[in-house]
């Protein structure tokens, strides 16, 4: 039986199974778009910076969701995860990196310099 929610606030887990579940949205989906597409060469972002970024602060994953779909029509190598590392698996990993590499970004170790190479979002100009 459900329990009558409340004045209680929300857990942790509540909130992530409600985002998981948000219903597509063309609106938010051109947000993602377009805040992607503003980082430069030689930068990068975070997924979660790109969906800040957007106006849809935790809908990271739906940020990762969208560049699986994408087909490669954004510039899918400049969003990495949190603290620069690529989250992507064996050879996408290694492509992402390449290209990265090829735009002048550094790493340390299996990371991304992120002092360096971190885009920092005008959100008035999204």
């Amino acid at each position: 039986m459900k329990r009558p929610a409340g004045n209680r606030p929300a857990s942790h887990h509540e909130v992530a199974r409600r985002l998981r579940k948000a219903p597509k949205s063309e609106k938010r989906d051109e947000a993602f778009r377009k805040a992607i597409r503003s980082i430069p060469r030689g930068k990068v972002a975070t997924y979660g910076q790109v969906a800040a970024a957007a106006g849809y602060p935790l809908y990271h994953r739906h940020v990762a969701q969208l560049l699986q779909r994408s087909g490669g029509t954004l510039p899918w190598q400049r969003v990495v995860g949190a603290g620069g590392a690529i989250k992507l698996k064996y050879e996408a990993g290694m492509e992402q990196r390449t290209r990265l590499e090829m735009e002048g970004v550094r790493f340390r170790g299996k990371r991304v310099d992120m002092a360096e190479h971190q885009h920092r979002f005008r959100t008035w100009e999204l």
